[in-house]
């Protein structure tokens, strides 16, 4: 870390291969989209390379680099606009909302990881970041109170209310995901 803040090009290098799924992960979660998140990723990229410098270890790098990326995403949403999202939004929400029983009972892993993304993405931004940096990445509630700026019992509370809202969403949408 130190080297990369010292400008050596090679440990900079070095500490994007560490971070970079990280950081498109974030990206992903915040924007729903996969070119979104691309473009959010460069985006938090070119800041880390400008503000590394800034970066004082008062907090886990994570938790500062997991705001730089939030930052970023929500400068790249105002920048793209509200009309896209939503149309690309309704647009696979219909696609999943199909009445052929025999397609949707012909589910694969895939199609059901679909699925369970596209609802994962109607969740409120907040509930999301939770539910990903709980559930997917491991961190704890006061870790993530941390990194989100707000109290632990407010990151337990929207994790269970992400939660009890995806498997709500499941059991009323897709039954046939539902093991018995």
């Amino acid at each position: 870390m130190e080297r990369a803040q010292g400008g050596d090009s090679t440990a900079f290098e070095s500490l994007v291969r560490h971070c970079y799924q990280q950081i498109y992960r974030w990206a992903w979660v915040q924007t729903g989209d996969p070119d979104d998140a691309d473009d959010v990723t460069q985006e938090v990229l070119v800041v880390l390379h400008r503000k590394l410098k800034t970066y004082t270890g008062s907090a886990r790098f994570t938790s500062w680099l997991f705001q730089v990326t939030r930052n970023a995403a929500l400068q790249h949403g105002r920048k793209v606009g509200r009309v896209l999202r939503l149309k690309r939004r309704a647009t696979e929400v219909a696609v999943h909302d199909s009445d052929d029983a025999d397609e949707m009972a012909q589910l694969d892993g895939a199609q059901a990881a679909n699925v369970v993304r596209t609802l994962f993405q109607e969740l409120p931004i907040r509930q999301r970041e939770v539910f990903d940096l709980a559930d997917l990445q491991g961190f704890s509630p006061s870790e993530i109170a941390r990194m989100l700026g707000m109290k632990a019992v407010t990151v337990r509370a929207n994790l269970c209310k992400a939660r009890r809202a995806l498997r709500g969403a499941i059991l009323e949408r897709h039954p046939e995901l539902v093991e018995e």
